[in-house]
């Protein structure tokens, strides 16, 4: 829609500003009209015209002057005025009408002026031209019949001569009109394709600029910048202040200059991936129908950086032409997104694993299975609720982060610790003496001693897999915590407390 919109102004434009052109041209017909009347003069003097009066040729001259005046004012004053054009057109027959009342013959020039008007490639102006032409036409004919008519032997009455030329013009007029519309139709419809093809061209061309000129107040923000023509097979460097444009070998080249400078700094274990990712020839079928693809990799020198293949102009099919290749350091970025990773799987209070954190360790062992050197550990702090109760809140928060240290020193090395409740903690570690494990646990609470309590103990429970070679991830969770509520048991046995009171 919006495209025959523009399609439409453009020819109307066309139209506007050629009636101003063609007007001027016809302005300068009527002031060379003017020397009409000494031309008709010097055929007078010659017996060449010798029914015509000198009178005559002044006042064609006069009307002439006054006439190209008079349009000259208009195309001033209205110059993409339609006015303007049928006044021209009119004039031209107002002078062919007195040359034919004044016995001068003009039969060639009656067709003039519906040739004429073609030019402004307007039908309205077309039809107007040929109608009047032909009304000046037949009256001209027939006012001048009687003079012609006692000229030519041939014919016995005025109305003869009358029927007989005014016939002829008539087929002729029919003829030129139909000749004339078919060339002011083709005419237009030659100029709407073409000017849709030019504003086609031209918004093509307006995209791309804007596009490259985005890209160029964007250069700045990547490291290396490429421009990538697969129509040519040419890379060119925007950053480069010359733009040295290069060719690329699609037959034998599988990496632009630009990639196989920096393939040399990629970490060697992602060098694979890098050079799959940057494959020249692979890139256009993998952008086909995307904006972009991207993928991230790291310097060994300046950490990770962002490689990315952006489509700048395309076939109607959606297959990329033209290609911007960037990289961009995102190194920070990186440690961002790792740090608020840390945040999102780390407990606020304890700063140790989260029961988020847990699950997903968990999730990763149900896929993949454990290895026999895995041991999951339940532990449970005890007397939290007592230390609450009595001592408040913060001697309750001040031994939970006693434990969480206890726990992070003993279990350090050798895998991770989580708090997955409020004095609930489990452990996923790799050893084959699972009692060590428990005993440092046990010897560091034992070594703690807090501002509002002087003593922590812990119950704490494992399960090894290679003791339940049959049991799944779970089930070795199930029989750590069995195990953790055992030792609580024989904790409360032994201080003689009734956990139901």
């Amino acid at each position: 829609m919006t495209n025959t919109i523009r399609e439409s102004n453009s020819v109307n434009d066309f139209i506007v500003k050629n009636r101003i052109r063609v007007n001027g041209y016809l302005n300068n017909a009527l002031l060379f009209f003017i020397v009409t009347g000494p031309a008709i003069a010097l055929g007078i003097k010659t017996d060449f015209f010798p029914d015509i009066k000198y009178s005559t040729c002044f006042i064609i001259s006069a009307g002439v002057a006054a006439l190209a005046i008079i349009h000259k004012i208009l195309l001033i004053k209205l110059p993409k005025s339609i006015v303007t054009s049928v006044f021209a057109l009119t004039a031209l027959d107002a002078i062919i009408v007195y040359m034919s009342y004044s016995h001068v013959s003009i039969l060639l020039t009656w067709f003039l002026v519906p040739l004429l008007s073609l030019l402004f490639v307007d039908k309205m102006i077309y039809f107007y031209s040929t109608a009047l032409n032909y009304a000046l036409m037949f009256t001209a004919t027939y006012f001048t019949a009687p003079y012609q008519a006692a000229l030519n032997s041939k014919y016995e009455n005025s109305l003869d001569f009358f029927l007989d030329r005014i016939g002829g013009f008539t087929i002729e007029t029919l003829i030129m009109f139909a000749a004339g519309y078919t060339i002011a139709k083709l005419v237009k419809d030659y100029f709407g394709t073409l000017f849709m093809q030019y504003e086609t061209i031209k918004s093509h061309e307006e995209d791309m600029g804007e596009k490259l000129e985005l890209l160029n107040s964007m250069v700045e923000i990547y490291d290396n910048v490429n421009l990538i023509n697969f129509i040519d097979n040419t890379e060119m460097p925007l950053r480069d202040p010359e733009k040295k444009k290069r060719g690329i070998d699609m037959t034998a080249q599988t990496h632009t200059i630009m990639n196989q400078k920096i393939k040399d700094q990629v970490m060697p274990d992602q060098l694979d991936a890098f050079l799959t990712f940057t494959n020249i020839k692979t890139v256009r079928a993998r952008l086909s129908h995307k904006k972009l693809i991207s993928a991230d990799f790291i310097d060994v020198v300046s950490g990770w950086f962002r490689a990315q293949y952006i489509t700048v102009d395309s076939t109607l099919d959606g297959i990329p032409n033209k290609v911007i290749y960037t990289t961009r350091n995102v190194d920070e970025e990186k440690q961002r997104e790792e740090h608020l990773i840390r945040l999102s799987m780390t407990d606020e209070m304890t700063r140790l694993y989260n029961r988020r954190c847990y699950e997903e360790d968990l999730e990763e062992y149900r896929l993949k299975g454990a290895p026999e050197d895995l041991v999951i550990f339940s532990i449970d702090v005890n007397g939290l609720k007592t230390v609450n109760d009595t001592k408040g809140h913060a001697a309750g928060d001040e031994l939970i982060k006693g434990a969480a240290d206890c726990l992070a020193l003993s279990v350090r090395n050798f895998g991770k610790v989580y708090r997955t409740g409020g004095d609930e903690f489990m452990a996923i570690v790799s050893v084959k003496n699972p009692d060590s494990i428990r005993e440092e646990i046990k010897k560091k609470a034992s070594e703690w001693h807090g501002m509002h309590t002087e003593e922590m103990t812990m119950s704490i429970g494992y399960a090894q897999a290679q003791s339940h070679k049959s049991a799944s991830i779970d089930d070795l969770e199930r029989i750590a915590d069995a195990d953790m509520y055992s030792e609580k048991e024989k904790f409360y046995k032994e201080r003689g407390i009734d956990r139901r009171r």
